[in-house]
C-alpha cells in the first residue's frame, strides 16, 4: 500500500511541475533557500562556538 501511494504521489508532482513549472519552481527555490540558511546558521554556530 505505501509503494503505491508513494508511486501515486510522484506522478502527482511530476503532473503539477509539469503543467505548471513557474510555481513549482518558485516551491523548489524557497525549500533551498531554507535549507541554505540552515546550513548557514550551523555554520555560524560553530564558528562561535570555535571562538568562544
Amino acid at each position: 500500500m505505501k509503494k503505491i501511494l508513494g508511486w501515486i504521489l510522484l506522478f502527482l508532482l511530476v503532473f503539477w511541475i509539469g503543467t505548471s513549472p513557474g510555481p513549482a519552481a518558485d516551491v523548489a527555490r524557497s525549500i533551498g533557500d531554507g535549507v541554505a540558511q540552515i546550513f548557514s546558521n550551523i555554520g555560524t554556530f560553530f564558528a562561535e562556538l570555535a571562538d568562544g
